[in-house]
Protein backbone atom coordinates (compact mmCIF):
# COMPACT_ATOMS: atom_id res chain seq x y z
CA UNK A 1 0.00 0.00 0.00
CA UNK A 2 1.48 3.97 -0.94
CA UNK A 3 2.70 5.35 1.87
CA UNK A 4 3.02 9.65 2.02
CA UNK A 5 2.45 11.25 5.63
CA UNK A 6 2.31 15.07 5.20
CA UNK A 7 2.76 18.10 7.47
CA UNK A 8 1.74 20.90 5.61
CA UNK A 9 2.14 23.62 8.49
CA UNK A 10 5.79 22.12 8.59
CA UNK A 11 6.50 21.37 4.93
CA UNK A 12 6.87 17.90 5.73
CA UNK A 13 6.25 14.92 3.54
CA UNK A 14 7.42 11.52 4.66
CA UNK A 15 7.61 8.85 1.75
CA UNK A 16 8.91 5.35 0.48
CA UNK A 17 10.75 7.12 -2.49
CA UNK A 18 11.30 10.13 -3.89
CA UNK A 19 12.30 10.91 -7.79
CA UNK A 20 13.69 13.61 -8.92
CA UNK A 21 13.06 14.87 -12.14
CA UNK A 22 10.05 14.47 -13.86
CA UNK A 23 10.90 13.68 -17.51
CA UNK A 24 9.26 10.52 -19.43
CA UNK A 25 12.65 8.73 -17.14
CA UNK A 26 11.03 9.79 -13.80
CA UNK A 27 7.24 9.72 -14.52
CA UNK A 28 8.02 6.29 -15.90
CA UNK A 29 10.11 5.31 -12.67
CA UNK A 30 7.57 6.70 -10.57
CA UNK A 31 4.57 4.81 -12.28
CA UNK A 32 6.38 1.69 -12.14
CA UNK A 33 6.82 1.97 -8.24
CA UNK A 34 3.58 3.27 -7.42
CA UNK A 35 1.35 1.08 -9.50
CA UNK A 36 3.62 -2.00 -9.15
CA UNK A 37 5.07 -2.08 -6.26
CA UNK A 38 2.62 -0.32 -4.01
CA UNK A 39 5.33 2.28 -2.87
CA UNK A 40 4.66 6.09 -1.89
CA UNK A 41 5.72 7.93 -4.10
CA UNK A 42 7.20 11.99 -4.35
CA UNK A 43 8.45 13.41 -7.58
CA UNK A 44 10.20 16.60 -7.42
CA UNK A 45 11.09 18.87 -10.91
CA UNK A 46 12.31 22.19 -11.37
CA UNK A 47 10.07 23.35 -13.83
CA UNK A 48 7.11 21.77 -15.53
CA UNK A 49 6.86 17.98 -15.72
CA UNK A 50 7.23 16.67 -19.49
CA UNK A 51 8.80 20.16 -20.96
CA UNK A 52 12.79 19.54 -20.90
CA UNK A 53 14.51 17.22 -22.66
CA UNK A 54 11.43 14.91 -23.40
CA UNK A 55 8.81 17.67 -24.80
CA UNK A 56 11.77 18.49 -26.94
CA UNK A 57 12.25 14.14 -28.18
CA UNK A 58 11.47 13.05 -31.77
CA UNK A 59 10.40 9.53 -29.72
CA UNK A 60 12.42 7.21 -32.40
CA UNK A 61 12.39 3.65 -30.95
CA UNK A 62 15.17 2.15 -33.20
CA UNK A 63 17.78 0.35 -31.74
CA UNK A 64 18.79 -1.45 -34.67
CA UNK A 65 19.04 1.95 -36.64
CA UNK A 66 20.99 3.82 -34.08
CA UNK A 67 23.48 0.57 -33.41
CA UNK A 68 27.19 1.25 -33.51
CA UNK A 69 30.41 -0.82 -33.65
CA UNK A 70 31.75 -1.69 -30.47
CA UNK A 71 28.54 -1.04 -28.44
CA UNK A 72 27.34 -4.42 -28.44
CA UNK A 73 26.52 -3.65 -24.91
CA UNK A 74 24.68 -0.95 -25.36
CA UNK A 75 22.45 -2.33 -28.40
CA UNK A 76 21.40 -5.62 -25.92
CA UNK A 77 19.89 -2.72 -23.68
CA UNK A 78 18.22 -0.82 -26.48
CA UNK A 79 16.70 -3.92 -28.00
CA UNK A 80 15.73 -4.54 -24.30
CA UNK A 81 14.26 -1.20 -23.91
CA UNK A 82 11.99 -1.61 -27.58
CA UNK A 83 10.72 -4.83 -26.49
CA UNK A 84 9.58 -3.32 -23.39
CA UNK A 85 7.48 -0.69 -25.55
CA UNK A 86 4.40 -2.38 -26.57
CA UNK A 87 3.24 -4.02 -23.09
CA UNK A 88 4.11 -0.61 -21.66
CA UNK A 89 1.93 1.59 -23.88
CA UNK A 90 -0.53 -0.86 -23.57
CA UNK A 91 -0.54 -0.73 -19.80
CA UNK A 92 -0.35 3.29 -19.50
CA UNK A 93 -3.11 3.50 -21.86
CA UNK A 94 -5.80 1.48 -19.64
CA UNK A 95 -4.06 3.06 -16.63
CA UNK A 96 -4.31 6.89 -17.77
CA UNK A 97 -7.28 6.69 -20.22
CA UNK A 98 -4.98 8.45 -22.33
CA UNK A 99 -3.01 7.77 -25.71
CA UNK A 100 0.29 6.49 -24.94
CA UNK A 101 1.69 7.41 -28.62
CA UNK A 102 3.10 4.60 -29.81
CA UNK A 103 3.45 3.68 -33.62
CA UNK A 104 5.50 0.46 -35.24
CA UNK A 105 5.91 1.69 -38.20
CA UNK A 106 9.37 0.75 -38.89
CA UNK A 107 12.70 2.56 -39.76
CA UNK A 108 14.27 2.76 -43.25
CA UNK A 109 17.77 3.65 -42.78
CA UNK A 110 19.09 5.06 -46.13
CA UNK A 111 22.19 6.02 -48.11
CA UNK A 112 22.32 9.03 -50.98
CA UNK A 113 25.40 8.36 -52.51
CA UNK A 114 27.21 5.36 -53.01
CA UNK A 115 29.76 6.46 -50.51
CA UNK A 116 27.27 6.16 -47.79
CA UNK A 117 26.10 3.13 -49.40
CA UNK A 118 28.98 0.87 -48.66
CA UNK A 119 28.93 2.75 -45.33
CA UNK A 120 25.64 0.90 -44.82
CA UNK A 121 26.51 -2.11 -46.30
CA UNK A 122 28.99 -2.60 -43.58
CA UNK A 123 26.64 -1.65 -41.14
CA UNK A 124 24.39 -4.64 -42.19
CA UNK A 125 26.66 -6.96 -41.97
CA UNK A 126 27.45 -5.78 -38.48
CA UNK A 127 23.59 -6.03 -38.00
CA UNK A 128 23.18 -9.27 -39.35
CA UNK A 129 25.91 -11.11 -36.94
CA UNK A 130 24.46 -9.51 -34.10
CA UNK A 131 21.39 -11.29 -35.26
CA UNK A 132 18.95 -8.07 -35.61
CA UNK A 133 15.93 -8.62 -38.40
CA UNK A 134 17.02 -6.12 -40.98
CA UNK A 135 16.45 -6.28 -44.40
CA UNK A 136 19.08 -4.40 -47.19
CA UNK A 137 16.99 -2.36 -49.59
CA UNK A 138 18.02 -1.82 -53.18
CA UNK A 139 16.95 1.72 -54.59
CA UNK A 140 13.87 0.80 -56.41
CA UNK A 141 12.82 -1.34 -53.21
CA UNK A 142 13.55 1.26 -51.33
CA UNK A 143 11.04 3.15 -52.90
CA UNK A 144 7.98 0.62 -53.39
CA UNK A 145 8.23 1.10 -49.54
CA UNK A 146 8.24 5.02 -49.64
CA UNK A 147 7.52 6.30 -52.96
CA UNK A 148 8.02 10.07 -51.60
CA UNK A 149 11.99 9.69 -51.45
CA UNK A 150 14.16 11.44 -54.00
CA UNK A 151 15.74 10.06 -56.78
CA UNK A 152 19.33 10.50 -55.32
CA UNK A 153 18.58 7.15 -52.98
CA UNK A 154 21.22 4.89 -53.57
CA UNK A 155 19.50 1.63 -51.75
CA UNK A 156 19.02 1.17 -47.48
CA UNK A 157 18.24 -1.04 -44.20
CA UNK A 158 14.68 -1.81 -42.92
CA UNK A 159 14.45 -2.80 -39.61
CA UNK A 160 10.75 -3.29 -39.77
CA UNK A 161 10.01 -3.87 -35.71
CA UNK A 162 11.11 -0.55 -34.72
CA UNK A 163 8.75 2.47 -34.06
CA UNK A 164 8.06 5.69 -32.84
CA UNK A 165 5.97 7.41 -29.89
CA UNK A 166 5.05 11.18 -29.52
CA UNK A 167 7.24 11.43 -26.20
CA UNK A 168 4.56 15.04 -25.35
CA UNK A 169 1.44 11.97 -25.49
CA UNK A 170 3.58 9.65 -23.97
CA UNK A 171 4.36 12.12 -20.73
CA UNK A 172 0.80 13.17 -20.24
CA UNK A 173 -0.53 9.48 -19.72
CA UNK A 174 2.32 8.76 -17.75
CA UNK A 175 1.00 12.50 -15.48
CA UNK A 176 -2.57 11.43 -15.32
CA UNK A 177 -1.59 7.35 -14.30
CA UNK A 178 1.04 8.65 -11.70
CA UNK A 179 -1.87 10.80 -10.34
CA UNK A 180 -4.58 8.16 -10.19
CA UNK A 181 -1.71 5.76 -8.60
CA UNK A 182 -1.00 7.78 -5.82
CA UNK A 183 2.13 9.62 -6.94
CA UNK A 184 2.62 13.20 -5.33
CA UNK A 185 4.52 15.72 -7.76
CA UNK A 186 5.88 19.26 -6.92
CA UNK A 187 6.45 21.20 -9.83
CA UNK A 188 8.70 24.25 -9.89
CA UNK A 189 10.49 23.04 -6.70
CA UNK A 190 14.03 22.58 -6.83
CA UNK A 191 16.04 20.39 -4.82
CA UNK A 192 18.52 22.19 -3.21
CA UNK A 193 19.99 19.54 -0.36
CA UNK A 194 20.21 15.83 0.23
CA UNK A 195 19.30 14.62 3.69
CA UNK A 196 22.21 12.47 4.98
CA UNK A 197 22.75 10.19 8.35
CA UNK A 198 25.33 9.76 10.36
CA UNK A 199 26.55 7.02 8.46
CA UNK A 200 26.50 8.94 5.30
CA UNK A 201 23.18 7.28 3.52
CA UNK A 202 20.77 9.59 1.54
CA UNK A 203 16.99 9.62 3.47
CA UNK A 204 15.48 12.16 1.31
CA UNK A 205 15.77 15.54 0.40
CA UNK A 206 14.66 19.27 1.26
CA UNK A 207 14.00 21.99 -1.62
CA UNK A 208 13.76 25.51 -2.74
CA UNK A 209 10.32 25.75 -1.18
CA UNK A 210 11.42 24.66 2.15
CA UNK A 211 9.92 21.05 1.80
CA UNK A 212 11.93 18.44 3.77
CA UNK A 213 10.91 14.96 2.21
CA UNK A 214 11.97 12.00 3.68
CA UNK A 215 12.43 8.69 2.10
CA UNK A 216 14.12 5.14 1.77
CA UNK A 217 15.29 6.02 -1.63
CA UNK A 218 15.89 8.60 -3.84
CA UNK A 219 16.06 7.83 -7.44
CA UNK A 220 17.77 10.58 -9.30
CA UNK A 221 16.22 11.40 -13.16
CA UNK A 222 17.54 14.70 -13.50
CA UNK A 223 18.83 14.66 -16.67
CA UNK A 224 20.93 17.04 -18.33
CA UNK A 225 21.19 19.32 -14.97
CA UNK A 226 22.76 16.64 -12.86
CA UNK A 227 22.41 16.72 -8.62
CA UNK A 228 25.31 19.99 -7.60
CA UNK A 229 23.19 19.40 -4.24
CA UNK A 230 25.19 15.85 -3.74
CA UNK A 231 28.55 15.15 -2.01
CA UNK A 232 30.95 15.87 -5.10
CA UNK A 233 31.51 11.50 -5.14
CA UNK A 234 27.91 11.30 -5.85
CA UNK A 235 27.41 13.51 -8.51
CA UNK A 236 26.77 11.78 -12.04
CA UNK A 237 29.34 12.98 -14.79
CA UNK A 238 26.26 14.43 -17.18
CA UNK A 239 26.81 16.97 -19.27
CA UNK A 240 24.21 18.76 -21.96
CA UNK A 241 24.28 18.23 -25.15
CA UNK A 242 22.21 20.42 -27.25
CA UNK A 243 19.56 19.07 -29.78
CA UNK A 244 17.74 21.42 -32.50
CA UNK A 245 14.20 19.42 -33.98
CA UNK A 246 11.43 20.70 -36.43
CA UNK A 247 8.06 20.17 -36.52
CA UNK A 248 6.03 20.39 -39.52
CA UNK A 249 2.71 19.49 -40.49
CA UNK A 250 0.61 18.45 -43.32
CA UNK A 251 -2.14 20.80 -44.06
CA UNK A 252 -4.72 17.69 -44.29
CA UNK A 253 -3.68 15.53 -41.85
CA UNK A 254 -1.79 13.05 -44.12
CA UNK A 255 1.62 11.43 -43.90
CA UNK A 256 4.24 12.07 -46.08
CA UNK A 257 5.72 8.47 -44.93
CA UNK A 258 4.95 5.36 -43.27
CA UNK A 259 7.96 5.03 -42.06
CA UNK A 260 11.00 6.77 -40.54
CA UNK A 261 12.98 7.61 -42.41
CA UNK A 262 16.86 8.25 -41.26
CA UNK A 263 19.91 9.31 -42.93
CA UNK A 264 23.82 10.71 -42.05
CA UNK A 265 22.23 14.14 -41.95
CA UNK A 266 18.75 13.88 -40.82
CA UNK A 267 15.54 11.60 -39.24
CA UNK A 268 12.43 12.28 -40.15
CA UNK A 269 9.75 10.76 -38.02
CA UNK A 270 6.39 10.98 -39.29
CA UNK A 271 3.74 11.18 -36.46
CA UNK A 272 0.12 9.34 -37.15
CA UNK A 273 -1.98 12.62 -37.56
CA UNK A 274 0.40 14.16 -40.00
CA UNK A 275 3.18 15.93 -37.96
CA UNK A 276 6.54 15.40 -38.83
CA UNK A 277 9.51 15.77 -36.71
CA UNK A 278 13.04 16.66 -38.18
CA UNK A 279 15.56 16.40 -35.77
CA UNK A 280 18.05 16.56 -34.33
CA UNK A 281 21.64 18.19 -34.27
CA UNK A 282 24.03 17.58 -31.88
CA UNK A 283 25.73 20.53 -30.42
CA UNK A 284 27.81 20.61 -27.24
CA UNK A 285 26.88 23.76 -25.71
CA UNK A 286 26.82 23.72 -22.67
CA UNK A 287 23.34 25.35 -21.49
CA UNK A 288 22.28 26.93 -24.26
CA UNK A 289 18.70 26.23 -25.93
CA UNK A 290 18.74 29.17 -28.37
CA UNK A 291 16.94 27.91 -32.11
CA UNK A 292 19.39 28.87 -34.76
CA UNK A 293 19.00 29.86 -38.41
CA UNK A 294 21.70 27.50 -39.20
CA UNK A 295 20.08 24.09 -37.16
CA UNK A 296 16.74 24.96 -38.90
CA UNK A 297 18.50 25.66 -42.31
CA UNK A 298 20.57 21.81 -41.95
CA UNK A 299 17.33 20.22 -41.01
CA UNK A 300 15.09 21.23 -43.37
CA UNK A 301 18.07 21.05 -46.09
CA UNK A 302 18.89 17.52 -45.11
CA UNK A 303 15.30 16.76 -44.96
CA UNK A 304 14.59 17.97 -47.90
CA UNK A 305 17.06 15.52 -50.04
CA UNK A 306 15.73 12.39 -49.30
CA UNK A 307 12.09 13.56 -49.07
CA UNK A 308 11.16 16.75 -51.41
CA UNK A 309 7.44 16.67 -49.61
CA UNK A 310 8.65 18.42 -46.72
CA UNK A 311 8.61 21.50 -48.60
CA UNK A 312 5.06 21.63 -48.72
CA UNK A 313 4.27 21.10 -45.09
CA UNK A 314 3.14 23.45 -42.86
CA UNK A 315 6.02 24.70 -40.37
CA UNK A 316 4.40 24.52 -36.71
CA UNK A 317 7.61 25.07 -34.35
CA UNK A 318 11.77 25.05 -34.21
CA UNK A 319 13.01 24.02 -30.42
CA UNK A 320 16.00 22.68 -28.92
CA UNK A 321 16.63 20.87 -25.75
CA UNK A 322 19.26 19.07 -23.72
CA UNK A 323 20.24 15.48 -23.85
CA UNK A 324 22.28 14.06 -20.54
CA UNK A 325 25.45 12.96 -22.03
CA UNK A 326 27.78 10.53 -19.81
CA UNK A 327 31.43 10.57 -20.63
CA UNK A 328 30.72 7.72 -22.87
CA UNK A 329 27.40 8.54 -24.16
CA UNK A 330 25.76 5.16 -22.32
CA UNK A 331 23.44 5.16 -19.49
CA UNK A 332 24.22 5.93 -15.33
CA UNK A 333 22.14 3.33 -14.25
CA UNK A 334 22.36 1.38 -10.80
CA UNK A 335 22.67 2.46 -7.23
CA UNK A 336 25.15 5.48 -6.67
CA UNK A 337 27.57 6.04 -4.28
CA UNK A 338 25.33 6.56 -1.43
CA UNK A 339 22.98 4.22 0.57
CA UNK A 340 19.72 4.49 -0.63
CA UNK A 341 20.51 6.56 -4.24
CA UNK A 342 19.54 4.89 -7.18
CA UNK A 343 20.63 6.59 -10.59
CA UNK A 344 19.06 6.50 -13.40
CA UNK A 345 20.17 9.48 -16.18
CA UNK A 346 22.93 9.81 -18.81
CA UNK A 347 20.27 8.69 -21.55
CA UNK A 348 21.73 10.57 -24.05
CA UNK A 349 19.88 9.65 -27.23
CA UNK A 350 17.98 6.96 -25.79
CA UNK A 351 16.10 8.39 -23.30
CA UNK A 352 12.82 7.75 -24.86
CA UNK A 353 13.37 4.11 -26.19
CA UNK A 354 14.54 3.28 -22.38
CA UNK A 355 11.98 4.36 -20.66
CA UNK A 356 9.81 1.65 -19.50
CA UNK A 357 12.89 -0.38 -19.00
CA UNK A 358 14.98 1.78 -16.76
CA UNK A 359 11.54 2.07 -14.88
CA UNK A 360 11.45 -1.61 -14.48
CA UNK A 361 15.19 -1.54 -13.76
CA UNK A 362 14.72 0.98 -10.75
CA UNK A 363 11.31 -0.68 -9.18
CA UNK A 364 13.50 -3.89 -8.74
CA UNK A 365 16.51 -2.21 -7.16
CA UNK A 366 14.34 -0.44 -4.75
CA UNK A 367 12.65 -3.85 -4.26
CA UNK A 368 15.98 -5.38 -3.86
CA UNK A 369 15.84 -7.71 -6.60
CA UNK A 370 18.30 -8.51 -9.10
CA UNK A 371 16.99 -6.12 -12.21
CA UNK A 372 15.42 -7.88 -15.19
CA UNK A 373 18.17 -6.64 -17.63
CA UNK A 374 21.95 -6.73 -16.80
CA UNK A 375 23.10 -2.82 -16.27
CA UNK A 376 26.90 -3.65 -14.85
CA UNK A 377 28.20 -1.90 -17.93
CA UNK A 378 26.02 1.15 -16.91
CA UNK A 379 26.91 1.63 -13.16
CA UNK A 380 27.38 5.28 -12.43
CA UNK A 381 30.58 4.80 -10.31
CA UNK A 382 32.59 3.66 -13.18
CA UNK A 383 34.05 6.80 -13.97
CA UNK A 384 35.54 6.89 -10.48
CA UNK A 385 39.24 7.11 -9.60
CA UNK A 386 40.40 4.26 -7.67
CA UNK A 387 42.82 4.17 -5.73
Amino acid sequence: MSRIAGNEQSHRIATDVVVVGAGIVGLAVAWRLAARRGLGVVVVDRGVPGREASWVGAGMLAPATEAQFGEQELLALTLAGNACWDGFAAELEAASGLPAGLRRCGTLHLALDRDEAESLRRLHRFQTDAGLPVEWLTPSRARELEPGLAPACAGGILSPHEGEVDPRQTCAALLRACERAGVHVLAGDEVVEALLDGDGAIRGVVTTSGTRIDAGHVVLATGAWGAPWLPAAARPPVRPVKGQIVNLAHPAGERIAEHNVWTPGIYVVPRADGRVCLGATVEEMGFDVTVTAGGVHELLREAYRVLPAVAELDFVEAIAGLRPGSPDNMPLLGRGALDGLIVATGHYRNGILLAPITGDVVAALVAGEEPPVPISRFAPDRFAVRT
